[in-house]
């Protein structure tokens, strides 16, 4: 019996690993781990120079999945650019929400916290745990738009932080704009 993991994943295959970002699977061996044969998957994580074992077995319960295609970066970048969703005021509940979000390994949800959180830095601030949050999901969700747009991994980087510096100054245009535009009403 073949299970889901052995079937789907291969060296070479370029997948997400909730929590850590995108990576290679490097090998796909048989180990024996207390006591139980396995096959595993182990896979190079891009952004902390991190290796994940994980058993073929259990890949899809925790998470893995392939990298997406460029066909859905746009979406991606859709997110992006969205408007903020509501968040928790209270900071530690807010903290555990995007928390949360970035667990699921979904690239939507981890779009949706930097974006979140990008618009609260720039609106409010973040605090010291939302500044580190911040700075990981945004590697994390850089490392896999690197391997979807087949780019270098500071290229990747860039690009995000280009694209959310765009965003912020379109955002503080639209304020002034809006701003004059009541100015003009009242007078």
């Amino acid at each position: 019996m073949t299970s889901e993991g052995e079937r789907l994943y291969e060296v070479g295959d370029k997948v997400v690993y909730p929590h850590h970002g995108a990576g290679k699977i490097v090998k796909k061996e048989l180990k024996e781990i207390l006591g139980q044969r396995r096959e595993y998957l182990t896979i190079q994580i891009l952004y902390n120079d991190m290796t994940v074992m994980v058993p073929c077995e259990n890949a899809e319960a925790a998470g893995l999945r392939k990298v997406i295609g460029e066909e859905i970066v746009d979406e991606v970048l859709a997110v992006l650019r969205d408007d903020g969703t509501q968040m928790p005021k209270n900071w530690n509940r807010r903290f555990k929400h995007n928390r949360d979000k970035i667990k699921t390994g979904d690239i939507f949800e981890l779009a949706e916290v930097v974006r979140n959180l990008s618009i609260r830095d720039l609106d409010k601030g973040l605090s010291t745990g939302e500044k580190q949050m911040f700075g990981r999901a945004k590697k994390i969700l850089a490392s896999e738009l690197m391997y979807a747009r087949d780019m270098e991994e500071q290229e990747a980087i860039d690009f995000l932080e280009n694209l959310l510096e765009d965003i912020g100054e379109r955002r503080d245009a639209d304020a002034v704009a809006v701003k004059k535009g009541a100015e003009a009403l009242v007078d």
